[in-house]
């Protein structure tokens, strides 16, 4: 009975140093919008929400640009429509906002796929572009910015 006991208040304690270094990590405020090149990811810690952002079809666009967009926190309600708060916007000056999120619409880990129209106004968006980026505002904090450079 001991034994297990022990065992208990090691395991509670790891679950809440884990817990701790989440949220701490996720109230740091740093912004990470650079990665190795053969890494589209990009990372915001802001406030306490952590969002990373994947483009899952930037060489082969169709009718939609598609973005996996996780968002992890243990305090901030996650219910919002992130297509309401994101546009996306070329080096060459278009932006659009997002068409759709399609992802659960509770809980404090989310993951979904926000959509962009591939073409506006009849012209492909990324057409003689050399650099993406990708806003989303308020959630937790302003404004987050991703950016991605486009092959040339």
């Amino acid at each position: 009975m001991k034994h297990t006991w022990i065992t208990f208040v090691l395991l509670f304690g790891l679950l809440i140093a884990g817990c701790s270094a989440v949220s701490q990590s996720a109230q740091s405020n740093s912004q990470s919008t650079s990665n190795p090149s053969d890494d589209l990811t990009r990372t915001d810690e802001q406030g306490a929400v952590v969002i990373a952002v994947e483009p899952l079809n930037l060489k082969s666009v169709d009718q939609t640009l598609d973005f996996e967009v996780s968002l992890n926190t243990h305090s901030v309600d996650l219910s919002m429509d992130l297509a309401g708060l994101a546009t996306l916007t070329t080096d060459t000056g278009v932006t659009t906002p997002a068409e759709i999120w399609d992802a659960p619409r509770e809980g404090h880990h989310v993951s979904g796929k926000l959509s962009f129209p591939a073409s506006v106004n009849g012209t492909a968006l990324l057409r003689d572009a050399t650099e993406l980026t990708l806003t989303i505002r308020d959630v937790d904090v302003p404004e987050r910015i991703f950016k991605w450079e486009l092959p040339k």
